[in-house]
């Protein structure tokens, strides 16, 4: 099973109901398919990019699920053949999770590695000497800095 991302583009004149039915049909075909759905989020009427069937507008629709790649064949194929959909698009997500995962575990372990910063020595500096922040060090040498210039 593999974890996918469908979003669809409906006619935005298209009633909240039209909307819920076709909603409904695309989570039946991906349960009867044996896969889940994990989250099914309706984004509301936005501007598209450009015009697509001489609309402007769209309602927004994104399914987050998992299921065997065949059903997404079926479920593409009713997006076709839909005359309520404009645009639809079907991403495989569980790839980028898998990146996401590994990339988390690999900044974990340098995390580790690292050594873990004290709060009294945070500076540089030698061991034996006290360390001052860097705005008072500069003020001490601006200072020093000075008081030779007036002894010459």
């Amino acid at each position: 099973m593999r974890i996918y991302e469908e979003l669809f583009i409906v006619r935005p004149d298209a009633s909240e109901e039209e909307i819920d039915l076709l909603i409904d049909q695309t989570k039946q075909v991906i349960t009867g398919g044996g896969g889940t759905v994990e989250k099914a989020d309706k984004w509301g009427i936005r501007r598209l990019a450009y015009r697509v069937g001489k609309r402007d507008e769209g309602f927004y629709v994104l399914l987050q699920f998992t299921c065997a790649p065949d059903v997404i064949k079926e479920i593409e194929r009713r997006f076709r053949v839909t005359d309520l959909v404009l645009k639809f698009l079907s991403v495989r997500i569980d790839e980028k999770l898998k990146k996401i995962e590994k990339r988390k575990k690999q900044r974990d372990k340098r995390a580790k590695r690292r050594p873990a910063p004290s709060g009294a020595s945070s500076g540089s500096g030698s061991p034996g000497r006290p360390v001052t922040p860097v705005a008072e060090q500069m003020m001490a040498d601006a200072a020093a800095a000075e008081n030779a210039g007036k002894e010459k």
